[in-house]
């Protein structure tokens, strides 16, 4: 998609499809809707004013209703797209609305279309999360069809009142919004064409068009840094493991910053090995992989926006299968850290890697920590498909995380880590174990991840629940969806301020 920020009259654009955005300005609980458009120009509030005052749109969020040769306009079509209530209306709403448009335009064959930013809104947050919108709702998942059909907009148009303050939210959107989609074409492919070593491929090839160094490792590296929590997760599979790390070294980082360590689970296909998972749904395993997804993803936007501080990204990929030389539950594996982990359930293999990625991650420089994993199905069950899980050892490394999810416009919550909840993982026969039962699931693998992070500051995102969509939204596609990408930018960034 060609995108472009430009000055000017809406009401004078040349195009297919004008997209304005409205609120519903009305208060009480039985008050009937008042629009308002989100405009000053009074072209389009005229062009507007017969439909709105119908009763048909409600300017409900994400909302549309589509006027054919506008009076007074040079555009062919007016989309207007609701925000909903304007006292709750924020950027990530428009960041919705856009991509509404984007997916309203894409089945009817408009291939190009002029997004007017709404008055009332920060110029710059609200420039960079309508181009993120829209970037993301052009991403389908029907790669593969025969029958495929290129619906993709070919050029968006953003019409801003206040060029100086939209650039820079603008630019950046479209870096985050390339990378989120970067990220989700990855977790899209099948497991046949993404095994860790094409994963490394991919990782390799971006860092060289961003100008990142990138290392990719294979098993004889893995038995050097005696990582035996990863190796065991890889040994029942014939496809090699691979160890991704990406630097960033910015010049202008201070010496005695802080070095970010990004580090992802990379399980390209996930069967469960011997405890191997029931077939429903096993076909979506292949999304596995998110989590290393977002952190090379991240990696690629960090690139570009150049902040001052050094990060170090690692991806530990694997495939998790069943076979003669898979690892087994009752096995007893040491991790790089030199703990020994009691294996109770082989498909609680992503702690598993994350262990040794953390441990790995710490070796080399990292004084801060995140992490990123679709790591346990009882993050769903608790949070189901609204929130994320977040869980951190410390709270300034947590206050940097939030501060960045107003503009990342991503929605995770907090699950304790309390000490109680370590017993659930003490073994008999080991150090640790690598499940506590049913009963709190997701906290017991972050307590489990915590172990590797030892007293470094460290947050977790447990992003299982939010990883794929199952249902085409109006404003994206359904498939995966590039969560936590935006999110991880931010918290590095807050660290180069």
């Amino acid at each position: 998609m060609k995108t472009t920020l430009q000055t000017g009259n809406a009401a004078a654009a040349v195009t297919e499809l004008l997209v304005v955005f409205s609120t519903d300005t009305a208060t009480g609980k039985d008050a009937k809707p008042e629009i308002s458009l989100l405009t000053e120009e009074q072209a389009i509030q005229k062009a507007a004013s017969s439909v709105l005052t119908t009763g048909e749109f409600a300017s409900g969020s994400n909302e549309t209703i589509l006027l054919h040769a506008p009076q007074g306009l040079k555009a062919k079509r007016l989309l207007i797209v609701g925000l909903g209530k304007s006292a709750k209306a924020t950027p990530h709403d428009v960041r919705k609305a856009a991509g509404t448009a984007v997916r309203f335009a894409k089945p009817r064959k408009l291939r190009e279309l002029v997004i007017l930013l709404p008055t009332g809104f920060d110029p710059t947050t609200t420039a960079r999360a309508a181009v993120e919108g829209a970037l993301i709702a052009d991403f389908d998942p029907d790669t593969y069809r025969s029958d495929r059909k290129d619906q993709s907009v070919q050029s968006l148009t953003v019409l801003t009142q206040d060029q100086k303050a939209a650039e820079k939210g603008f630019n950046e959107g479209v870096v985050i919004g390339e990378s989120q989609n970067f990220t989700r074409t990855l977790v899209n492919e099948p497991g046949n064409r993404m095994t860790p070593t094409i994963l490394g491929q991919k990782a390799a090839e971006m860092a060289q068009e961003f100008g990142l160094k990138c290392d990719v490792f294979g098993a004889e590296k893995l038995h050097e840094l005696k990582m035996g929590a990863f190796w065991s997760v890889t040994q029942g599979s014939d496809e090699p493991p691979a160890l991704i790390v990406i630097r960033y070294e910015p010049e202008n980082a201070p010496k005695d910053g802080p070095t970010l360590g990004l580090v992802g689970k990379g399980i390209t296909f996930d069967t469960g090995g011997i405890s191997i998972k029931p077939s429903d749904n096993m076909e979506k395993m292949k999304y596995d992989m998110a989590g290393g997804a977002a952190m090379i993803g991240a990696m690629r936007a960090i690139a570009q926006l150049k902040p001052a501080v050094k990060v170090i990204a690692i991806v530990c990929a694997a495939e998790n299968m069943p076979s003669g030389k898979a690892y087994k539950p009752g096995d007893i594996e040491i991790a790089m850290s030199g703990k020994s982990i009691e294996i109770i359930n082989t498909d609680a293999e992503g702690r598993l890697v994350l262990a040794d990625g953390l441990a790995y991650a710490r070796q080399l420089g990292a004084t801060h920590l995140i992490d990123a994993a679709t790591l346990t199905g009882a993050v769903a069950v608790a949070l189901g498909q609204i929130n994320a899980g977040v869980f951190s050892n410390d709270e300034d490394t947590y206050q940097h995380f939030t501060e960045g999810l107003a503009a990342s416009g991503e929605r995770f919550w907090r699950l304790p880590l309390d000490d109680d909840y370590r017993e659930q993982i003490r073994s008999d026969i080991a150090d640790i174990k690598n499940t506590g039962g049913r009963y709190g699931g997701a906290i017991t693998a972050a307590m489990f991840l915590k172990e590797f992070a030892e007293d470094t500051p460290w947050l977790h995102l447990d992003i299982a629940s939010m990883a794929w969509l199952d249902e085409t939204k109006p404003w994206t596609a359904k498939g995966p969806t590039g969560v936590a990408v935006r999110s991880i930018v931010e918290w590095v960034r807050t660290y180069a301020e």
